[in-house]
């Protein structure tokens, strides 16, 4: 007999089920996720919480023509369970298999590419304007989460579509954690939840009590039910979005399908205007090892499902950047008290959980603020501190401005710890950090560095320390390369590189993570008889232009490799500066990601794909040689 998941192929096949059906059909959807993502890695607890709240979705609303946007992405699983991709749904995240995140390319039911935070609200009051304009009557719905409504990009939404009064449906996901917990005032009010008893209760007592006055306490409450909203939003966070001008609805519960789905159909037959509903949800539900730990499956490997243990390589890797630049702050924070870490909501995913409990008092999570983060440590750095900003690679785009005009224009001594610089692998491309290294050098004041290892990155960031302006020290996501670690740091001059291997057919010159590909490729052009040197030019700003220019002129050709996107990147510096010196006749190669969005996939597999990897090294020799 065909599980009730197996029927489904669209919304339409869900809104033909009886609402007992709806249970069955969770419990079925959470079963496959799990197995999933036991086998491919994903977003676990945070799809598990927003199952019951999905399928009420789809029953009520006439989706695709009422618009869902998802935020963040990462929960939408169900969705793609119950939207056309079930038979798709083992290749989650795979190459060339579905995203983990809505993808318009995908499906008509993903409105809007969400990977980043704190966008539905913006996105769905453009969409609810446009229907607006059109005269079509159906729903925008804006689908985000309590973690997400703490980035400064939803409140002006809300601001805007209070001022413009138009339809639009703001669902807020509040299960009281984002991917780690949430911080700030916004969230501790978020997380009043006053149930609808303990409020009738309250109303109760006081009419009995004002009854017992006569005439007078008639009068006065009659006053109070026509302000009886206004009570309510006392007591909820309804009194902030009531201030927004929206109608605030709950909270309710979010794993009760006849609660939300009387809600929904309320909602969408008698509300117009913005209207945000309150719903409380359980990270993780279903799944115990999640619910007790969501943090740690927010985002997961394969893991064990009977023990929820992650599933080992057969043997070790070496540390990660990230965890070698988490101890290594620490190691510093120990010998200067002027140092801080700052984060934007990602404490876990950068490193920083030993330095917070080491240092309470100089870790700052912001909450997913990126612009705040960067802004917020100028405002230390001109007190005399030394603030780390750590972000993802992808996140740190969104603070482009705060960099230049807050940080490196008034040249403070801010540095900036970018993780998962380069290609990430099965996020995608709202993921890849493919772009860091373009729009970061070319900020004045701006001191960039990549390292080729794990022992690099420990200098690197000691370096930044002591520089007395802005610094940026980009590493990948993943294993390091295995080197020694050492308590013993050294300071790197500025705009030096290092030459790791002589030869005088042709210059390799390899940024970061490339440089380990870079050495294997030479030592296979020596085997067909091409003697190539290697320079490890640890700077991307300043560049060691006397260095490169020397060995370009004595090879006369040179390849360029980086894990970034070719236009305005590492190779186009390296022109710059070969332009600069005069050395036109030099042959020369840029490899580098093409100019365009790369999908999901291994590391492995796309850094093949995008032509950075050691045959594509070779292969870009090779033919400079053949072309002389």
């Amino acid at each position: 007999m065909p599980s009730i998941l197996d029927t489904i192929d669209s919304p339409t096949d869900l809104r033909r089920l009886s609402q007992d059906d709806l249970p069955i059909l969770a419990a079925e959807i959470r079963h496959r996720i799990i197995e999933t993502v036991s086998r491919t890695g994903g977003h676990l607890a945070p799809c598990l919480g927003v199952v019951e709240l999905t399928l009420a979705l789809h029953y009520v609303f006439d989706t695709p023509e009422d618009k869902i946007i998802w935020d963040v992405g990462h929960q939408a699983y169900a969705h793609k369970l119950v939207t056309g991709r079930r038979d798709r749904f083992h290749t989650l995240r795979q190459y060339q298999g579905i995203s983990g995140f809505p993808k318009r390319e995908e499906s008509v039911y993903d409105v809007f590419d969400t990977g980043h935070s704190s966008t539905s609200i913006s996105a769905a009051l453009g969409i609810a304007v446009a229907k607006h304009l059109r005269h079509d009557k159906r729903r925008a719905i804006a689908v985000i989460g309590d973690g997400s409504m703490t980035g400064g990009m939803a409140f002006e939404a809300l601001n805007q579509a209070g001022h413009l009064g138009r339809d639009l449906i703001v669902i807020l996901n509040d299960n009281e954690m984002s991917i780690s917990p949430n911080v700030g005032a916004l969230s501790s009010f978020l997380s009043k939840k006053l149930t609808s008893k303990t409020i009738t209760r309250a109303k109760r007592e006081m009419e009995h009590f004002l009854k017992s006055f006569s005439n007078l306490g008639e009068n006065i409450l009659y006053v109070l039910k026509k302000t009886e909203e206004s009570l309510k939003g006392f007591f909820t966070p309804g009194m902030l979005f009531e201030a927004l001008r929206f109608e605030y609805v709950g909270p309710i519960p979010g794993h009760n399908f006849e609660n939300l789905i009387t809600t929904f159909r309320n909602v969408k037959e008698f509300s117009s205007g913005p209207v945000l509903i309150h719903v409380l949800t359980t990270k993780g539900k279903g799944y115990k090892v999640a619910e007790e730990r969501p943090g740690d499956y927010h985002g997961t490997g394969p893991f064990d499902i009977a023990t929820g243990r992650p599933k080992r390589p057969a043997s070790p890797a070496p540390p990660s950047y990230t965890e070698v630049f988490g101890d290594t702050i620490v190691h510093l924070a120990e010998q200067d008290e002027r140092v801080t870490a700052i984060t934007a909501a990602m404490p876990a995913g950068t490193g920083l959980v030993k330095f917070s409990r080491r240092f309470p008092d100089r870790f700052f999570d912001v909450g997913i603020a990126e612009q705040h983060a960067v802004t917020f440590a100028a405002g230390q750095a001109v007190e005399g501190l030394r603030p780390v900003v750590a972000i993802y690679s992808t996140f740190l785009q969104r603070a482009l401005d705060q960099i230049i005009h807050d940080v490196c224009l008034p040249n403070l001594p801010v540095t900036f710890a970018i993780d998962r610089g380069g290609l990430v692998g099965d996020d995608g491309p709202t993921h890849h950090g493919v772009f860091d290294l373009s729009f970061l050098r070319f900020i004045p004041n701006m001191v960039l560095m990549a390292p080729k290892d794990e022992r690099e990155l420990q200098d690197m960031l000691y370096t930044a320390l002591q520089h007395p302006g802005p610094a940026a020290v980009r590493y990948p996501r993943g294993s390091g390369e295995g080197v020694p670690l050492t308590d013993r740091l050294a300071e790197l001059p500025i705009g030096k590189g290092e030459v790791l291997r002589e030869g005088k057919d042709l210059l390799l010159l390899p940024v970061g993570n490339r440089v380990g590909a870079a050495l294997a490729a030479a030592e296979g052009l020596a085997k067909v008889g091409i003697d190539a040197a290697v320079i490890n030019p640890r700077f991307i700003v300043p560049l060691d232009t006397e260095l490169i220019c020397d060995y370009a002129a004595r090879t006369g050709r040179l390849v360029t490799v980086e894990d970034n996107v070719r236009r305005g990147g590492f190779g186009s510096a390296v022109l710059e500066e070969l332009s600069r010196e005069g050395l036109t006749g030099v042959k020369t190669k840029i490899l580098g990601l093409p100019e365009r969005f790369l999908e999901h996939g291994t590391q492995k597999i796309l850094r093949k794909v995008g032509k950075i990897d050691e045959t594509a090294i070779t292969q870009a020799a090779m033919r400079l040689m053949e072309d002389a």
